[in-house]
């Protein structure tokens, strides 16, 4: 019996590796078998590995008191591996994402001739996990940009990266889906899914489509260990925009439209006598911003922008963050059981920035903003402090929105001056930073 089973695994051995080192035909009755290896062959240049040198902060490092006296010598360093894609041969501009350069201090880009050099960050969009290089390279290959929102489900897809560091690596599939929002990866999402296989080390890479045309950064697996056939790209049309904007100002200057809603629950529906599930409704419209200028008022209903349906308060976030300011939008609304689309013109945001000192004294070296045309709901921002001041001392950081004091909230600068009017020797500040809200006391 044992000699039988071992002839069969030997067996099964020879045969595995005849199939091992078996090659497809180049022809099949006369006619070429086909190959993505032309394409391939022409983009491949433009894809190039990233790899960069971070610092990380120690425990000490992260103290809100005394973090800034440590030493740059107690910092530790650490590599991180992705891709890139050329999208500019003259100019030396590399397209990838905002988490793989992320707190770099210096980044190398690997091109696949072999040669190797140093690159400097012409602007990166965290909302949008969008990041723009630049290197000083001769003979560079770009990849054409081609047209994303011409994308359908179905269309085959090629994904070009650095998998795990393996240095090219080129999976293909099809595109499973597209504007897929909602997954928690970014603030601001509209990815085109894909089952083509996109592994760590991939992010910042190429999605092409059969024509070698750009048509998707990738960015994002679903699933805790690796591929399972479900990888996120950001769409190239929302790319350009984005680093449009990032090579001309070095950041995004996004449009506001100055609207708070909410979504329409069954009995909101009922009270506004419209059918539950349409669209989502104004609570506050900002008085100096661009939903005032055209007319848009509370209780309104809006249902779509630029022909997007709105079904949640998210919808309306992320369709409004992926569009720069002066961009010129069509808002449908429901207004009293009428229909109607009203065109608009997106405001750059109007930021007011003031001294801390002249609200009280323990507010000296902090400066704060507040927003003029969005409706007062996230408290005021902290924009800088100085680090030898009162409230650095007791925790306060550049980057902190300050929600109330005391009990009292805090959504403008009259109603800060008026609540300072009140505070003591001390400032029992709430405070928003990133998904944490907690108290500071500055005395």
């Amino acid at each position: 019996m044992f000699r039988k089973l071992a002839a069969t695994l030997m067996l099964f051995a020879t045969l595995g590796m005849t199939t091992a080192f078996a090659k497809l035909p180049a022809e099949v009755n006369g006619h070429r078998v086909p190959s993505l290896a032309p394409m391939l062959e022409k983009t491949n240049p433009a894809v190039v590995n990233i790899a960069t040198m971070a610092t990380i902060e120690t425990p000490y490092m992260r103290d809100p008191r005394f973090g800034f006296l440590i030493p740059p010598k107690r910092q530790r360093q650490a590599n991180s591996l992705g891709s890139g894609v050329i999208i500019d041969a003259q100019k030396g501009l590399i397209l990838t994402n905002h988490h793989v350069i992320r707190g770099a201090d210096e980044i190398q880009v690997s091109l696949e001739d072999g040669r190797e050099f140093n690159a400097q960050i012409v602007g990166s969009d965290e909302k949008t996990d969008v990041a723009v290089l630049a290197i000083e390279a001769p003979d560079l290959t770009a990849l054409p940009l081609g047209d994303s929102d011409a994308l359908r489900v179905g269309d085959f897809v090629v994904a070009i990266g650095n998998p795990f560091s393996l240095g090219h690596s080129v999976t293909s599939g099809i595109v499973s889906a597209k504007g897929r929002s909602g997954l928690g990866i970014e603030e601001f999402e509209d990815f085109i899914q894909t089952d083509a296989a996109i592994n760590p080390g991939n992010s910042g890479g190429a999605l092409v489509n059969l024509n070698g045309e750009l048509v998707g950064i990738n960015t994002a697996i679903l699933g805790p260990k690796g591929n399972i056939g479900i990888g996120f790209a950001i769409p190239i049309n929302l790319a350009k925009t984005i680093t449009q904007h990032l090579v001309d100002y070095g950041e995004v200057r996004r449009g506001i439209l100055g609207v708070s809603v909410q979504e329409l629950t069954p009995s909101l529906a009922r009270a506004l006598d419209v059918n539950q599930g349409k669209g989502v409704v104004v609570t506050a419209v900002a008085p100096e911003s661009s939903a005032a200028a055209a007319g848009i008022q509370t209780t309104d209903i809006l249902l779509a922008i630029n022909g997007r349906k709105l079904k949640t308060s998210a919808d309306l976030l992320n369709q409004e963050g992926l569009l720069p300011a002066g961009s010129e939008v069509a808002i449908r609304l429901l207004r009293e059981g009428d229909e109607t689309t009203i065109q608009l013109t997106l405001q750059e945001p109007k930021v007011e920035h003031k001294a801390g000192a002249e609200f009280h004294p323990l507010l000296n070296g902090v400066e704060i903003a507040a927003n003029k045309n969005v409706p007062s709901k996230d408290g005021l921002e902290v924009t800088q402090v100085d680090k030898r001041s009162r409230a650095a001392y007791f925790g306060l950081r550049s980057g902190d929105r300050i929600v109330a004091l005391g009990r009292y909230p805090v959504h403008s600068f009259e109603q800060l001056a008026r609540v300072m009017q009140a505070a003591g020797r001390a400032l029992p500040l709430t405070v928003k930073r990133g998904n944490e809200q907690f108290l500071i006391v500055i005395r």
